[in-house]
């Protein structure tokens, strides 16, 4: 009898030490899946950004590419549904800083204005970016080393420098995701 409780009492050790073990692994597995998710879903926003003000020119009704340059929100104007008509694109952070949005305005009208109103639309949720800025702004001598426009003078932007950070639980490993890029506003480029 006693060997039988002996037994019982290992096996019971035994199958408790799995069980932490198995959950471990699944937290820590849901974690870097989690992690990964929010990487993929930054370089993605990172990649639409992108793409769109990459190609900033001037508006429809001839305002410059770039409307308005802030930390946490830029406003240009670009075709980005490839309509020939420039759309006005908004990216800011909400007042909460969690989430990222993009408006969208099409000009409309004879002639043309931006005075309809925004779609808008979320691009992504559980931003960390705290005291990071959004954007940073660059001149034409950006090096890689020089410090960003401050104040920013709009028609001296060359190059934005966007960076997004993702943390999914902050009460979790791991750390926060940065994710950044840095554009060059191709129409703007006057240095060849």
């Amino acid at each position: 009898m006693l060997e039988i409780l002996i037994t019982v009492g290992i096996l019971a050790l035994v199958i408790n030490v799995i069980a932490i073990f198995s959950v471990d692994v699944f937290k820590t597995s849901g974690s870097i899946q989690s992690s990964l998710t929010a990487q993929q879903d930054a370089r993605n926003v990172l990649r639409q950004l992108t793409s769109e003000l990459r190609t900033a020119s001037p508006s429809s009704v001839g305002a410059y590419p770039i409307a308005e340059a802030g930390d946490n929100r830029i406003r240009f104007y670009s075709d980005i549904d490839n309509d020939g008509l420039k759309e006005e694109v908004i990216y800011y952070l909400s007042g909460d800083g969690k989430t990222i949005y993009k408006d969208v305005r099409k000009p409309s009208g004879g002639p043309l204005s931006y005075t309809g109103g925004f779609n808008t639309s979320t691009i992504i949720r559980d931003v960390a970016n705290g005291a990071t800025p959004l954007f940073q702004y660059y001149d034409r001598n950006y090096d890689g080393t020089t410090a960003p426009l401050s104040p920013v003078n709009i028609p001296d932007v060359r190059l934005v420098k966007a960076t997004i950070v993702i943390e999914r639980d902050p009460n979790r490993s791991p750390v926060p995701i940065t994710v950044t890029t840095q554009i060059v506003l191709r129409n703007l480029k006057d240095n060849l």
